[in-house]
Parts: C-alpha cells; sequence; structure tokens
C-alpha cells in the first residue's frame, strides 16, 4: 500500500535545515514506522502511550473491535481498563512533571488590534481547578452533559479542560450558530448547564450571544426540557441593561466596552461566571475516567437533516491528538504554533486545545476575522508573535489570494516554518499561492485531511518525510489503513478511484453517535460491512499518493464545514409558501461549495425577490449564517425518477449549467428539464 520510496520529480521537498531536526526525516523513516504502526499496534502505540500518565494500566489488548455489521453489533475499544484524566495530562503533567508551568500556553489575540492577553501552563491550571470547583458547585458531576456556547476567548478553553477535569462531556456549540441549532444540540445530548457570554465582535459585527442563548433556552422550555443554570461570563458589556443590579454588574471591566449592547438577564437562571470564580477554590482533584469514558460530543450534520452527536472518549483521543500534533506539525519545544480554527470545530478541538496541550506546545487563539481591520491581519499576528506553524483553511487562503500579494508582503513572516490546511480539499492554485507567497517557498504545506469522526489527521504529509504534491493529502497517518472500493464494495489497487474507507480502526476515531448507535452503525459501515466509510470519494495516483475528490452522499463543504442537504431543504420547507425544496453545490471560488436551492412553491404564492430574502432568512435562523444559500432558484417542478425520487445528479448539472446530463432514462417528466434551464441563477442571492 506504501510505496517503498516516494517520487522525486514534479514534486516539493522539505528544506534541509527542517529535516535536521525533524521527529521523521525521510520517507524511508515514515514507511518503517507506518508499518510498525499497523502490524505491532501495541507496541507502537504503547510508546506513545507511556508519555502520559494512566492511574491504572489497559489489561486487554490495546484496540479491540468489530467492523463488520454482519457479524454483530459495532464496537471500537481502545486500552480498556485503564484511566486517567484528559485534563490531568495537558495541565498537571506540565507544570508539576515538566516544569513549564512558567511557559506561555496560549497569547490571545482579540477581535481589534491591541486586545490581547497571555496565559501560561500554570495560570491556565489555576483557572480550570476554579472553574471545576464551580461546576461542582452547582451540581455537574462525572457523565454530565454540558453545553458551551462562547466566542473564540481563554474562558472557553477553561470551560472544556473543566468539564474534562470533573468528567462531565462537554458539548460546544459553534457561537455562529442559531438560537434553534444551539436548541437541538442541547435537547439531543440532554445538557444540564449552558456556559455563555454576554456579547463578542466578529469584525465590525456585533453578536448579542446572549440574547441567542437565551431564546434557546425559550425553545428548550417549550420542547419540556428546562434549563435550570445558564453561566455567563461578561467579555464586552460594561453593565448590564437589567432593571435590577446583577451580580455580573460588579465584575472587573470587560475586555471591550460596549456599552449599547443589551444583556437579558434572568436571576432565577442566570448565574455571573466572575461572581462564581471569585470564590471558588484554585484547587480541584481531577476525577480519574476510563478510558473509553465520554470526553465530548461534537455535532456534525447528517445526511438524514438531524445532526450527529459524535462522541470522543478519554484514552484513545488523548494520545491519538498528541501523535497527530507532534508528526504533522513536527512540533519542537520553542515553537509558537498558531491554528486559525474556531474551538467550536473539531479542528479547534484536537489542534487548538488537546493535540498542543498534550505537548506543552504555545499557542496563539485568535478571536477576529483574517481580513478585520484590514487583509494583512494574520501576517501582522504572525510576526508579532514569531508563530513558526501555521494552519488554516483553504476558504481563509482563497479569499485572500483575491487581495495579491501585497498585504501578505508587508510582513517578514521570516518566523514561519510549516503550513497546514484543513477543512477540505485544497485547490493546486491556491496551494501553489499559500507556498510560494506566504511561505516564500520555504515552508512545507501540510495538506490534511479528516473528519469530526475520525478525532484528528488520517490522511497527511509529514512535513520532512513527504514530497508533497499540490492538492494531495499524501499517505495514511500512523495506524491508519485506507482502501478505495467499487460500488460493489471490491477494493482497487494501484491507480483507482472510488469510495475512501478504512479497514481498522485507530486511538482517535468516534465511538458512537451519541443516543443512537444505531445511526452509527448505518451511517459508517452498512454500505460496506468490513470497513469504516468516510461519505468521501479518492483517488489514487500511479505514485500511490491519495486525492480527496468530494462527499459521495447527500452533503455539501461549504467554507470547510460540512452541512446537510436534508437540513437546509427542511428549513426552506417549513415556510409556509414553498412546497418543496431541493439544495445541491455549486462550485464558489472563495468558499470551495456554496448552495444551490431549488424551490418549488405552493398554489397562491408568486416567486420574488422578497420571498428570496425571506427564505434565506429562514435557513440563517434554523441553522446558522454559515448555511445561508447564495443561489435561490424558483422551481415549479423537480426532475424525478418514475417513483418520486428527486434526481439530485440532473439539479447539479443545472446549477452548473452544464447541458450533458448523462443517462436521464428514469426521469418522469423530461419538460421539467427544460423549464428548471430557461429559470437558471446566473448570479447570487
Amino acid at each position: 500500500m506504501i510505496p517503498d520510496s516516494a517520487p522525486q520529480q514534479d514534486v516539493y521537498q522539505a528544506p534541509q535545515d527542517l529535516i535536521k531536526e525533524a521527529h521523521v526525516q525521510n520517507f524511508a523513516q515514515y514507511k518503517e514506522l507506518y508499518m510498525k504502526s499497523v502490524e505491532n499496534m501495541e507496541e507502537f502505540w504503547g510508546d506513545i502511550a507511556k508519555e502520559f500518565y494512566w492511574k491504572t494500566k489497559h489489561t486487554g489488548p490495546f484496540m479491540d473491535y468489530n467492523f463488520d455489521v454482519t457479524k454483530g453489533k459495532i464496537y471500537i475499544k481502545c486500552m480498556e481498563g485503564a484511566s486517567t484524566n484528559i485534563c490531568y495530562n495537558v495541565l498537571d503533567r506540565n507544570v508539576n512533571e515538566r516544569k513549564l508551568g512558567d511557559k506561555v500556553a496560549f497569547y490571545w489575540e482579540g477581535n481589534e488590534p491591541g486586545d490581547e492577553e497571555k496565559v501560561t501552563y500554570r495560570e491556565l491550571l489555576q483557572q480550570v481547578c476554579k472553574f471545576a470547583n464551580v461546576l461542582k458547585s452547582q451540581g455537574v458531576k462525572k457523565g454530565d452533559r454540558v453545553s458551551i456556547y462562547m466566542p473564540m476567548i481563554v474562558e472557553l478553553v477553561v470551560a472544556m479542560l473543566a468539564c474534562a477535569r470533573i468528567g462531565a462531556t462537554h458539548s460546544i456549540v459553534f457561537a455562529g450558530f442559531s438560537a434553534e441549532s444551539l436548541c437541538e444540540r442541547i435537547l439531543d445530548s440532554q445538557c444540564s448547564l449552558l456556559i455563555t457570554a454576554d456579547g463578542f465582535y466578529r469584525g465590525d459585527k456585533l453578536i448579542n450571544l446572549k440574547l441567542i442563548a437565551d431564546d434557546a433556552l425559550q425553545k428548550c422550555q417549550e420542547k419540556n426540557f428546562p434549563v435550570t443554570k445558564c453561566i455567563m461570563i461578561k467579555h464586552l458589556s460594561k453593565e448590564e441593561a437589567s432593571s435590577q443590579p446583577t451580580p455580573c454588574s460588579q465584575s472587573p471591566p470587560a475586555k471591550r466596552s460596549c456599552p449599547g449592547l443589551q444583556v437579558p438577564w434572568n436571576p432565577e437562571v442566570d448565574l455571573c461566571w466572575h461572581s462564581l470564580m471569585q470564590d471558588a477554590p484554585a484547587v480541584c482533584e481531577p476525577e480519574w475516567c476510563e478510558s473509553e469514558d465520554p470526553l465530548f460530543i461534537l455535532y456534525t450534520s447528517g445526511s438524514t437533516g438531524k445532526p450527529k452527536g459524535v462522541l470522543h472518549t478519554v484514552g484513545g483521543y488523548l494520545i491519538y491528538t498528541a501523535a497527530t500534533f507532534k508528526y504533522v506539525f513536527d512540533y519542537q519545544p520553542d515553537d509558537v504554533y498558531w491554528c486559525t480554527a474556531d474551538i467550536g470545530w473539531i479542528t479547534g478541538h484536537s489542534y487548538i486545545t488537546y493535540g498542543p496541550l498534550a505537548n506543552g506546545a504555545t499557542s496563539v487563539l485568535f478571536e477576529g476575522l483574517p481580513t478585520y481591520p484590514d487583509m494583512s491581519r494574520l501576517w501582522e499576528i504572525v510576526d508579532k508573535y514569531q508563530v513558526t506553524k501555521f494552519y488554516t483553511a483553504p476558504t481563509a487562503i482563497r479569499l485572500l489570494m483575491k487581495f495579491g500579494s501585497e498585504p501578505v508582503q508587508k510582513f517578514k513572516r521570516d518566523s514561519l516554518k510549516i503550513l497546514g490546511t484543513v477543512g477540505e480539499p485544497i485547490n493546486p492554485e491556491a496551494w501553489q499561492w499559500y507556498y510560494n507567497v506566504v511561505g516564500e517557498k520555504r515552508c512545507p504545506v501540510v495538506d490534511t485531511f479528516w473528519q469530526t469522526e475520525t478525532g484528528g489527521h488520517v490522511l497527511t504529509p509529514l512535513p520532512a518525510a513527504t514530497p508533497m504534491k499540490p492538492g494531495s493529502a499524501t499517505f495514511p497517518f500512523f495506524g491508519v489503513v485506507p482502501a478505495i472500493l467499487n460500488e460493489s464494495g471490491e477494493e482497487l489497487e494501484g491507480p483507482s478511484e472510488g469510495y475512501l474507507v478504512f479497514k481498522q480502526p485507530w486511538p482517535g476515531v468516534m465511538r458512537t453517535v451519541y443516543g443512537n448507535h444505531q445511526r452509527f452503525e448505518t451511517t459508517y459501515f452498512k454500505k460496506f460491512p468490513g470497513y469504516y466509510v468516510t461519505g468521501d470519494g479518492c483517488r489514487r495516483d500511479k505514485d500511490g499518493y491519495y486525492w480527496i475528490t468530494g462527499r459521495i452522499d447527500d452533503m455539501l463543504n461549504v467554507s470547510g464545514h460540512l452541512l446537510s442537504t436534508a437540513e437546509v431543504e427542511s428549513a426552506l420547507v417549513e415556510h409556509a409558501a414553498v412546497a418543496e425544496a431541493a439544495v445541491v453545490s455549486h462550485p464558489h471560488p472563495v468558499k470551495g461549495e456554496c448552495l444551490y436551492c431549488f424551490v418549488t412553491l405552493k398554489d397562491g404564492y408568486e416567486y420574488n425577490k422578497g420571498l428570496e430574502a425571506e427564505l434565506k432568512q429562514q435557513v440563517r435562523e434554523k441553522i446558522g449564517a454559515i448555511a445561508t444559500p447564495d443561489y435561490m432558484q424558483n422551481a415549479p417542478g423537480l426532475p424525478k425518477t418514475r417513483s418520486g425520487k428527486i434526481m439530485r445528479r440532473v439539479l447539479r448539472k443545472i446549477a452548473r449549467n452544464d447541458k450533458d446530463l448523462g443517462d436521464t432514462s428514469t426521469l418522469a417528466d423530461s419538460a421539467v428539464i427544460e423549464q428548471l434551464f430557461r429559470n437558471r441563477c446566473c448570479t447570487a442571492v
């Protein structure tokens, strides 16, 4: 599966100075370690596990699993019988054993230039212990679920690690999601408490987060699941707009004054972060958890429309995120690392919080946007903190490409050593700009493929060992065994294209869909028994390199974030005017993909710009701004088979104005096609 040697022609190699200090220095060394990781799993991962503290050791095989639904229930277990605490390993161990207490854990860079702070490992440990005691004082215990809905501030990291310290399961909801989406996630995971903030700025736009959170809690109440406690941190507001003084009125000045922010306050539910923290003890003994105890739930869109609560567990996730961070970014003790993602997504969980902290790294935590207040913001921050390893999304790269090289070249960027991409396949043109302009042809680009479900990188270059091909995710990470299948489930050898699957688990893979193991089995294992099915297409070239070709199921990858077509369609048909809706992807120069929506109206309704605006707003309210459609088309009819199934393949062709429709023999009414081409959108909404 792994070639004996990587090609030397038409590829990009790492510079010699980086190779000399790298953990894996050449392709032969990578292959040797890779073969050990799949043939002697116990020894390979056991050596990595020894770097961490285990209260008790595992007693059985390192990994035990069943991937074949025809042979019984799907299960994955790693280091069963071992116990540990992930918070202890990423904080106490670094402070007490590795003597990194005075090392900076995070440089926080706010939305506005000049909004900044830094927190050391010792300070972070103290804050986490205090908030862990706050959670315990509110009745939160091991096994409870806690929902977190916060901007990119240090307290978000504190909240999630405090949950991990006491064995509570955190469920972080991206602060760009709507009240409806937050409510849905709280209900599904049955969270006992919500943690949020008053508000934050995204660029020059003010987001009243508390107002959205209150709306979500009201929706929970209406659905007979009252959340009786909400802890709010004052991030922006100068004083609360309440007729009665609140505990937060006496808290220290907010990080940014915003006297116009109206913060609702319900004394029966709301609690002030600062007031609770003020008298909380700064020592909290960790709760020792079994390796397979839940660590967090993170929701990702599902092809049925209902988001899936991806569940990750303690032990395997710890060692996998630690190992992938160390090897993929070739982490060195003097690095300053920066991942621009939001912690509300899996990238932020694995490669802002757990992976970097497990390695004792110094990271940048960024609240703002890459284009605010100008197009040079990222490179200004790189120079300010002397960032060495930089990890961002192809969407951001394509956005900044539009403004040329001048905003980049205003700053030196001479500290950079490695560049990374995440969230979607990067097109070769963007790869070249990133490599040539941002990295000045001296920084390897690690193009990482992985998913919320995988917990960490599964296909990725190693910066000093893997010759790079622009746009290719290259080869599997340690312990990962990919295969490409055809529609019949047969493994394809050599150069081929088909379904990307994995043949065995790795420590960081998800364990189930929270509260719905049947859905876990159906989504990931039923189509091809014996394999984990990614839902992505893949091509393997003559040199053995893997190229991700995009989603095969009814999912869209918008700005690196998966959206379900069914979820968007459901939001559209809730409008009184809409009888039916179909959503497909459309190429976008910055986002990669965007939403192209076909809507069929009920009798008596007229399609116009006002209705388009209402439908667009409906999707924003139901899902969030990330799901706002770019194209809306009036569709008096939709192309369907004689059995009534919508032919989305044909709709994708119409959206792209591609009249080569392929086989349409099963189409019930061909006249619909002509009408849809006539009505086709030429510009975005």
